[in-house]
């Protein structure tokens, strides 16, 4: 699927989260398994937060005049915000609950946050990206792939 180029380095991270989460869904249930998983998983989403800062307040913001007025718009917006919830609060509840020592990660949880991920990209790639290319200006295109980490960007790659 072609990309417009702004959003090719957005689209470059999801490239490595699928991966990670595909492997992750398929997790053994045993300890060394569930911990690495588990590790590759937090570090990915923690390595995420410009990602989804850019989502959250470039896109999000950008899209949110037309929601009025689009309900597929509407609708995307609600679903982004839903899944990082989602991502935010299972990753907190597990870390929390795993620091106590009382309850170890199990391997339901690893393949939950895979299965959540896996789904959230999929969903980015498919439905929202579509959206933003079909209703950002190239200035609103732009913003976003400046704002994009430079280890996402290709050299020589301007916008």
């Amino acid at each position: 699927m072609k990309r417009a180029a702004q959003l090719q380095p957005l689209s470059r991270q999801h490239h490595l989260g699928l991966n990670i989460s595909r492997h992750a869904k398929e997790c053994p249930d045993n300890p060394e398994d569930i911990s690495q998983h588990w590790l590759k998983l937090t570090s990915y989403l923690d390595d995420l937060q410009i990602h989804f800062e850019i989502e959250d307040h470039l896109i999000a913001t950008a899209l949110l005049p037309y929601s009025i007025s689009k309900p597929e718009v509407a609708s995307a917006l609600t679903t982004l915000d839903e899944q990082h919830k989602s991502l935010h609060a299972l990753m907190e509840q597990t870390q929390d609950s795993a620091h106590s020592q009382s309850h170890p990660i199990s391997v339901t949880q690893v393949k939950k946050l895979a299965t959540l991920l896996y789904d959230h990209i999929r969903f980015e790639e498919r439905e929202l990206f579509p959206i933003a290319e079909r209703y950002l200006t190239t200035a609103e295109l732009d913003a976003i792939y400046a704002a994009s980490p430079d280890n996402v960007k290709r050299s020589g790659e301007s916008r």
